[in-house]
């Protein structure tokens, strides 16, 4: 014989659950929460402008690729959300390293085909999960590379050295001060 209790409870999550699909679908917010402060806003502004400017500039003085169009996103992320996993110089550089690598690999073994790009980024998610440097822009990376056919040094060239540059104008001096911990509270 059925648990009563059960059968009330069901229905009363089936109850809560159509509810919660109208409201949504009438646009209504549920837990929302305050957007992001002016503050945050600011430090993502600055931060992407400032990264991105100086890659750009570098780019025309010294007519070295250092702009990849994943580094866009990356800066949403490392000056958007910079406490993320996502967001980490280990991610960030380790991401864009591994999935332009794929991508060049799979390029030279097998040529750009719908396969082989669909291989190479596949793989290069595979491998930056497996290697916990996961970072979402750099799966465009192999894209990039499949498009584009660039040399061997397009892994220096924009991608290192341009993943090395938005770490370091993400780093402490653009991200909003954490908690302060006195030598009193540490222990």
């Amino acid at each position: 014989m059925p648990n009563v209790q059960n059968i009330f409870q069901d229905k009363i999550n089936k109850e809560q659950s159509i509810l919660s699909k109208r409201k949504v679908f009438r646009g209504e917010k549920r837990n929302s929460s305050p957007g992001p402060s002016l503050r945050q806003v600011s430090v993502a502004f600055f931060g992407s402008f400032i990264a991105i400017s100086i890659l750009a500039l570098a780019t025309s003085t010294t007519q070295l690729p250092l702009v990849l169009g994943s580094f866009g996103a990356s800066c949403c992320i490392v000056f958007g959300y910079p406490d993320t996993p996502f967001a980490r110089p280990r991610n960030v550089i380790g991401g864009h390293f591994i999935a332009t690598l794929t991508g060049l690999v799979f390029l030279y073994l097998f040529g750009a085909h719908w396969w082989s790009l669909g291989l190479a980024l596949a793989t290069s998610i595979a491998l930056m999960l497996m290697t916990r440097t996961a970072h979402p822009p750099a799966a465009s990376n192999p894209v990039i590379v499949m498009l584009s056919a660039p040399a061997w040094s397009f892994l220096y060239a924009p991608t290192l050295i341009g993943a090395c540059t938005l770490v370091i104008f993400s780093l402490k001096q653009f991200r909003p001060p954490g908690p302060q911990v006195t030598p009193e509270h540490q222990g």
